[in-house]
């Protein structure tokens, strides 16, 4: 990494030689054919790669190349044909976050978790090899690019989001953005321990979220664009209790929710010949047939918002994520077109939660969750917001202004408990979530595991916490 303003990341190449190159083409036009133009996931890659193998010490004329050399041809020619090429390094490294192709003869750009935006030494010099990579995506989730529809939305097999677009839109040259998400997803301890949020607001969050069984929140996630929204509901849908039916509807799928009865619903864009569109609407009022405990919209920005909403009146649950920069503005985007959601219906919401990334002067950034807001109701036609916790950037710290929270009274109230009972509860949970903090216990099936047991029998999980 050169001491530049923008650091050096060094892409991982293998270059082919030109007798190598040539043996290439003939592998993809002879080999394996039929293989490319199915899902990678659909043939048997060891084969495959056996046959690639074969085929290599026969063809190459330098008969004294290792056995280990060849294998690691066949390797690298495998994934030129049916992955991703050069990018194949980038994509595979689960420190990076995006992945940006800018364009022919410019260098590759890549955001990475720990050190921000990085410039990397990859350069594509044509615009065949960018436009064989983005062919290559789109085969994989049957869809297509060309000039009469120059732009792809897709996603890659672990879930990353993938937009690219071709000449004559990109000036420059075809475009490629990734979106990436790690193999093992941050979990709600992860975002603890990075200080997204504290112990306090996720044991409170766990409590609304899980509702004690009479009451489970409804909760919007607002935020600019990567702020960490999505990552932030894949957490706290830990808290889910185990046995709630779930859908999910998205665009592209990106959610990774940890729970058992889950369906994952993904909306569909037009074909070439502009039929077959099923909209993130058509989706959410289909969840409505499935008898959902919880329907999560993995974004709401359109009429889809009604629908929802008219779900969440007549005692569905429901989380979704949001663009805005506040809580007001959440309301604002909400009751305004293209949403257009009736005031009467916002009280539905019981929590807004606003979370931003925060650059600082390094070039790196941090995710906060800066406010958690209740909606209290509406008074004289104007949406009453309670601010329940907020961000001190100053101390980087979070404080608790809950006086009294109009989710937990009615928790209460349906359970037939006490406030103090409900605080008490509170207090027990955010003592096993300071317990698997301490002890580094983040991963999803372990939490899942933990959160069961505590379900099962409360007492005897403290007793293990607090011998």
């Amino acid at each position: 990494m050169e001491n530049n303003f923008i650091p050096r990341y060094d892409a991982v190449k293998f270059n082919f030689s030109d007798e190598e190159k040539i043996i290439l083409e003939e592998l993809r036009e002879n080999l394996i054919d039929l293989a490319v133009s199915q899902d990678s996931s659909s043939f048997n890659e060891n084969l495959i790669l056996m046959d690639i193998a074969r085929f290599l010490k026969n063809r190459l004329h330098d008969k004294s190349l290792s056995g280990e050399y060849i294998d690691q041809l066949a390797r690298n020619m495998l994934q030129e044909l049916i992955g991703y090429g050069e990018m194949s390094f980038l994509i595979n490294d689960d420190d990076l976050e995006e992945i940006m192709v800018i364009g022919v003869g410019k260098p590759v750009f890549v955001y990475h978790r720990r050190h921000g935006m990085m410039e990397t030494d990859l350069i594509f010099d044509s615009e065949d090899a960018i436009i064989s990579i983005i062919n290559s995506i789109a085969r994989n989730v049957n869809r297509r690019i060309d000039q009469q529809s120059p732009i792809l939305d897709a996603r890659l097999s672990d879930g990353s989001r993938v937009n690219a677009t071709i000449p004559p839109l990109s000036a420059d040259g075809p475009t490629i953005t990734i979106r990436k998400f790690k193999k093992d997803p941050l979990t709600i301890i992860d975002l603890i321990r990075f200080n997204t949020l504290n112990s306090e607001i996720a044991s409170f969050l766990w409590l609304c979220v899980d509702g004690l069984g009479v009451k489970p929140a409804n909760i919007i996630v607002s935020g600019g664009t990567s702020s960490g929204k999505t990552t932030l509901l894949n957490a706290l849908s830990i808290f889910i209790n185990p046995k709630e039916r779930i859908i999910s509807v998205e665009d592209t799928l990106e959610l990774q929710i940890p729970h058992k009865h889950l369906i994952r619903m993904e909306a569909r864009s037009v074909n070439i010949e502009n039929e077959g569109e099923i909209t993130i609407q058509d989706l959410v009022k289909n969840s409505l047939r499935q008898r959902p405990d919880r329907i999560i919209v993995g974004e709401v920005r359109g009429s889809e918002a009604i629908t929802l909403f008219n779900a969440l009146n007549t005692g569905h649950s429901g989380f979704g994520t949001l663009h805005a920069n506040s809580s007001r503005e959440t309301i604002t985007r909400l009751t305004n077109a293209p949403m257009s959601v009736p005031k009467i219906m916002i009280s539905s919401i019981d929590f807004i939660i606003m979370e931003k990334r925060i650059y600082k002067s390094n070039g790196r950034s941090i995710r906060r969750i800066t406010e958690i807001a209740e909606v209290a109701g509406v008074e004289e036609g104007t949406i009453q917001l309670n601010k329940l916790f907020q961000w001190d950037s100053e101390t980087d710290s979070f404080e608790n202004l809950t006086i009294v929270s109009k989710t937990l009274a009615e928790i209460a109230n349906l359970r037939g408990v006490s406030i103090n009972a409900l605080n008490k509860e509170w207090e027990m949970r955010k003592l096993i979530l300071d317990s698997l903090v301490e002890n580094n216990i983040s991963k999803q099936d372990n939490l899942s595991k933990i959160l069961e047991e505590y379900y099962l029998n409360p007492k005897v999980l403290l007793s293990k916490i607090n011998p």
